[in-house]
């Protein structure tokens, strides 16, 4: 299967990882695209090292395993790269997104060696200052689909404003924080 794409998502629990991984998949399914979004648990606590996964192409995938070969890396929480090996196994032709206010040259030499694109993005200021609080996987989520491709920017965009509309119906303010968190990251994302 040529044009399948794997993402595998590092996080902490409470920090949306896994929420973004799905909404990841229904956006790329939205398109017509053959999706997996899963995650994978250690022990289930808030603030343990969770892993979520995204496989996504154009053809019927039959493979049901973890991702040891990704083409891109998400990396949610910054104080993983000391804690995770997050690198471990991503193509040098892929990329790694990191949540970070560092930039992408600061970050590279903690990342044993990787030789391929790393980007960041400050999620955490951006989701503080359009929603309010920390919640890093609406930016995160917006800048693996800038840095992949792998769903088109403005189908993206629609696709998560009507999730949103659907998901918070009661509450217009967070529909419109999280949109504008969106539109920022694809952006505001730093390539190194």
């Amino acid at each position: 299967m040529k044009d399948i794409v794997e993402i595998r998502w590092h996080g902490r629990g409470g920090q949306g990882a896994k929420t973004a991984s799905l909404l990841l998949a229904d956006a790329a399914f939205n398109t017509g695209k053959y999706v997996q979004g899963f995650p994978e648990y250690g022990p289930e606590r808030m603030g343990a090292p969770i892993t979520a996964y995204n496989r996504i192409s154009s053809e019927r995938s039959t493979v049901h395993s973890n991702i040891y070969e990704p083409d891109y890396v998400v990396v949610v929480d910054e104080t993983l790269i000391s804690a995770v090996d997050v690198t471990a196994g991503l193509k040098k032709e892929g990329a790694i997104v990191i949540n970070s206010g560092k930039s992408p040259a600061q970050l590279r030499p903690l990342l044993k060696g990787y030789a391929g694109r790393v980007f960041t993005i400050d999620a955490g200021r951006i989701s503080e200052e359009e929603l309010g609080k920390n919640f890093p996987n609406t930016p995160m989520l917006a800048a693996i689909v800038k840095v992949s491709g792998v769903v088109e920017p403005d189908a993206f965009v629609k696709d998560m404003e009507a999730s949103f509309h659907h998901k918070f119906t009661s509450k217009p303010q967070v529909i419109e924080g999280n949109m504008r968190a969106l539109k920022r990251s694809m952006e505001e994302v730093q390539a190194g």
